[in-house]
């Protein structure tokens, strides 16, 4: 099986340098994006299997890179699995709807973050249905 390419958004070094080291150790190959604006133009490039995102960035948040892919039909089809330091029960509130995988509040523990990208990998190049 080919290596699983992840973005991973957050605007700090040390959380995305983090996940970077730990999910190659798993064989996922990561770029990095300091903001929204920056996660956005790598989707729009390709080549990204799942995005790791935290919801509170400056330039362009979480939520607002969540409502531009809405309506960029290509990139509906990535899963996001989303990181916060909000209140998971509201930060689960903020994003229903808008196609996320997962939501982990930080501090994360690195297994659960593991078994959340397995599990949102999981059928992630299955087509979208179609409407009756």
């Amino acid at each position: 099986m080919a290596p699983r390419h992840l973005l991973i958004v957050d605007d700090d070094a040390g959380i995305r340098q983090l996940l970077v080291t730990f999910l190659r150790r798993y064989g996922f190959q990561s770029r990095q994006a300091r903001n929204g604006r920056e996660a956005l133009d790598e989707m729009r490039a390709g080549n990204v299997d799942l995005v790791i995102m935290d919801l509170m960035m400056p330039e362009m948040s979480g939520l607002d890179v969540l409502r531009e892919r809405e309506k960029d039909r290509s990139l509906r089809r990535i899963p996001i699995l989303v990181i916060t330091a909000m209140n998971v029960h509201q930060a689960r509130e903020d994003v229903a709807g808008k196609r996320v995988s997962a939501v982990l509040g930080k501090p994360f523990d690195l297994t659960a973050l593991l078994a959340a990208v397995t599990s949102s990998l999981v059928g992630a190049d299955l087509p979208e249905p179609v409407a009756a």
